[in-house]
């Protein structure tokens, strides 16, 4: 009697199964001497496609990654499930909204795109670069929240973040030239570049919404997930590197610098912080920031930062005489004697004046921590005693000992 085949059912296709009447299954193990060898498939070859696929859903994202390993055969069989419209329904959750965790990083919707990006990694190995970046955005772009502007409310979304996550996880490996690629890819399909042009030639605050979206991507998307510097200091080279060191600081600024909660425009940022931008950022970097301001006449705020330089230098324990060097240097950029002279007494004044406003709140108890006040006044007397020993070691030509 001919048995009836049910022919709604697709086939997958370029696999040969005979059919064995001394196997029970057509999962079993042994083979007997007719039976043709195991396709790249295996087992599955004998599934009709939309069972194979229903297979998949119920594995975990991990398990399908490792599936995918298995042949190329298997492989391009999911690329097709995840190009379904069930298969990216399941796999591109977007519910990225409402996470009121402290640690938004460690989020079941952010490890599912950890693992999604292990998945396009493994299913992708075999293709150039400029193609896996191009499959992978045609299978992204129906995700709004991955796009630059996709989010109506990107400060309480985590879309950007579960992107730069997956991005992470796709690229880890890949050698320099491979990630230009990536960064390049972006930047055309965000036009990045051409925004990063609007702020930095736009005063500062009048493209607030704007600056605030370049923030949340680069921060989101290129710099914040890794766990090597080096790889945060690659992404952070390939946008800086494009501008002028006017620029660079300006997009510097607004991408590390504090946000109010209730605006998108960073806040003046304290003295001390500046400091400390200014000390990391090395010599040339903060020479030229202070020589600026010495040679627009600015020289109170050039004597606070003095002040500043010498105190991040006591708490940190750098050498203070980088700081004093450094002053004895910009002191070359005043034209004249006396506007030398008048810059030493601002740094003389400066001291006093931050001594004194320490003082009176620790003595007012008005601050918030009584004791980080103290410490903070602390600091600074010793600052100044240390910074005051090196020009006189400086002025009267002797080496401390």
């Amino acid at each position: 009697m001919t048995s009836r085949v049910n022919t709604s059912f697709t086939l997958i296709p370029n696999q040969k199964y005979r059919r064995s009447s001394r196997r029970s299954s057509y999962f079993s193990n042994t083979f007997d001497s007719d039976s043709q060898p195991l396709s790249t498939l295996g087992n599955f070859k004998a599934l009709p496609l939309e069972i194979f696929q229903i297979i998949l859903k119920y594995l975990s994202v991990k398990d399908i990654s490792m599936l995918s390993m298995v042949s190329k055969t298997v492989s391009q069989h999911i690329i097709n499930y995840i190009s379904t419209s069930s298969g990216s329904k399941r796999l591109l959750l977007q519910d990225f909204h409402d996470l009121e965790l402290p640690d938004r990083e460690d989020t079941a919707i952010v490890e599912h795109y950890r693992s999604l990006g292990l998945l396009f990694k493994r299913c992708t190995l075999l293709l150039p670069t400029k193609e896996r970046l191009k499959y992978i955005h045609k299978i992204l772009a129906d995700v709004s929240c991955f796009k630059f502007n996709g989010c109506a409310a990107p400060l309480q979304c985590v879309g950007l973040l579960c992107y730069g996550i997956f991005l992470q996880t796709l690229t880890a490996g890949w050698d320099e030239l491979e990630c230009h690629r990536v960064y390049n890819f972006l930047c055309e399909l965000t036009h990045l570049s051409r925004k990063m042009q609007t702020v930095v030639c736009s005063k500062p605050g009048s493209a607030r919404k704007l600056e605030l979206r370049i923030r949340l991507f680069c921060r989101n998307v290129l710099l914040d997930h890794w766990t090597h510097r080096s790889d945060s200091a690659f992404w952070l080279t390939c946008i800086l590197k494009p501008w002028p060191m006017v620029n660079q600081a300006r997009l510097l600024y607004i991408i590390f610098g504090p946000i109010s909660p209730q605006d998108v425009v960073p806040r003046e940022w304290l003295l001390e912080n500046n400091a400390r931008l200014l000390i990391l950022s090395g010599n040339n970097i903060c020479f030229t920031f202070m020589a600026s301001k010495a040679v627009n006449g600015r020289t109170i705020e050039l004597a606070k930062l003095i002040v500043f330089l010498a105190l991040v230098s006591e708490k940190e324990l750098y050498c203070m005489d980088w700081a004093v060097k450094m002053m004895q240097k910009v002191c070359k950029v005043f034209s004249t004697p006396v506007e030398r002279n008048n810059f030493l007494q601002s740094v003389a004044d400066a001291f006093a004046c931050a001594i004194m406003e320490m003082l009176q709140l620790v003595m007012s108890g008005d601050g918030d921590d009584d004791d980080r006040s103290f410490m903070n006044l602390f600091h600074l007397v010793q600052a100044q005693a240390s910074f005051h020993k090196e020009v006189l070691y400086l002025t009267m030509n002797v080496l401390p000992s």
